[in-house]
């Protein structure tokens, strides 16, 4: 598709000469005589560069220059002026203007100065395009987090998902491996199947065979029924196993056999039951220090571990507290009819904590300070209920802050109001100088 630009200029002369030098370099141009004609093309037809001249009658280039910026400040404009409107130009340039080009000009001046503005213009919608996509990726299905090793995990997840290939998930309980299990479930083409979960913690020998195989009436003292397994249950769809690192070797050499050759038959049944699923396994302790351990059999944990995801502590990624901390307030919040804000300095704090349950004690403890809460905003005193987590009392607050700003306002007037100067020497990102600047209302 062309790119279009409008040309708006009074002189018809300068309106045939351009249009002609810039179709031939392949770009569609609209022409306007006037600032009102070519305001309404501009609307009309949305060019992504304007070609402008300053000294127009009615509505001049400054004031059109105005209008095109505020219904769409990513236009480009650049401004045509002759030698005694130059300081206009200038002007213009303050006003958002890209560039300007003075009259008489060469063809192939204008035509360098359009490829660069055109060229800036792509790069700019690239650069939108990449940080929508960054954003995006902030959540993927039920999983939130912006940390590297998270935007690594979504992309494996997305590659992994368009396969059958067994997944093995492995992380520190409450890491969210059932989330991930989900999100492979939901974007794989069995996505309208059924999703099986079963745990193998805490169960039985004999009844998590039960479980996963089902069993005949008669199979043992209380099978009065027929029972259908999960392995059953989840022909067509996904399997997830979790907790595999609880299951006893019995176990482990009969799911060994059933990831052979998808067969196998109910307790106390003679018949072969052939299933399609896509198995997903996780588990809480790293399966092959098992393996070496001899808890664990080695063929399983190859057949398992055909594509492998390790989920990070939340203590490795602790850049992701603020964004899962502002989820689950908006999420509880809603959930329990409260209006309750949290403070930056208590994020602050909440990041210092090392958050052995992860994300899972995260949630939880959000959830449990938005029921009991009776104010408006959450304060590091209302997490005094975890022990590791300091607080201070309200007056020590307010002298730390203030000596903050103390600092922050020093050092600005140091660096003469460089913010990227002035967050070296503070050992902070701009980002945060900036929130820092706007939570203390410095001028």
């Amino acid at each position: 598709m062309k790119e279009k630009i409008l040309l708006v200029d009074d002189e018809e002369l300068i309106r045939i000469t351009l249009k002609d030098i810039l179709e031939k370099e392949g770009y569609e141009v609209l022409v306007a005589e006037d600032g009102k004609n070519g305001f309404q093309k501009f609307q009309e037809e949305k060019p992504i560069l304007v070609l402008l001249d300053i000294k127009m009658p009615g509505l001049d280039g400054i004031s059109l220059l105005q209008k095109i910026k505020n219904t769409c400040p990513e236009t480009i404009v650049i401004m045509i002026t002759g030698y005694g409107t130059i300081p206009g130009a200038v002007q213009a340039m303050k006003l958002g203007a890209y560039d300007y080009i003075t009259k008489p000009f060469l063809p192939e001046e204008i035509i360098e100065l359009v490829k660069r503005a055109v060229e800036f213009y792509r790069l700019k919608e690239e650069n939108k395009f990449l940080k929508e996509k960054l954003k995006s990726r902030w959540k993927l299905e039920g999983l939130i987090g912006q940390n590297v090793k998270m935007q690594e995990i979504y992309q494996l997840i997305e590659t992994v998902a368009k396969t059958n290939a067994t997944v093995l998930i492995q992380g520190e309980t409450g890491t969210g491996k059932e989330l991930v299990a989900c999100a492979i479930h939901n974007l794989s083409n069995r996505k309208n199947k059924p999703l099986v979960k079963v745990s193998c913690a805490g169960l039985p020998e004999t009844l998590l065979e039960s479980e996963l195989f089902g069993h005949e009436k008669g199979a043992f003292t209380d099978a009065l029924t027929r029972k259908i397994g999960r392995f059953e249950l989840a022909d067509k769809g996904t399997l997830f196993l979790d907790d595999v690192d609880d299951m006893s070797p019995t176990i482990q050499v009969k799911l060994l056999r059933v990831l052979q050759d998808r067969k196998f038959e109910r307790v106390g049944g003679t018949e072969t039951i052939q299933v399609d699923i896509r198995l997903i396994a996780a588990s809480k302790k790293d399966l092959w220090e098992l393996v070496k351990e001899g808890k664990f059999r080695d063929d399983l944990y190859y057949r398992l571990n055909v594509i492998s995801i390790s989920m990070p502590p939340l203590r490795e990624r602790k850049d992701d507290i603020p964004l899962l901390v502002n989820h689950f307030l908006e999420l509880y919040c809603k959930k329990h009819n409260k209006k309750v804000n949290i403070s930056q300095d208590t994020i602050s704090i909440l990041q210092e904590y090392n958050w052995p349950g992860n994300v899972r004690e995260l949630e939880n403890v959000i959830e449990r300070v938005v029921v009991l809460s009776d104010k408006s905003e959450l304060g590091p005193n209302d997490f005094s209920f975890i022990k590791e987590i300091k607080t201070f009392p309200q007056g020590i607050r307010e002298i730390i802050k203030e000596t903050e700003k103390e600092h922050i306002i020093k050092v600005l007037k140091q660096t003469k109001g460089k913010k990227e100067e002035a967050a070296k020497i503070l050992g902070i990102s701009r980002k945060t100088l900036w929130q820092k600047i706007k939570e203390y209302g410095i001028e």
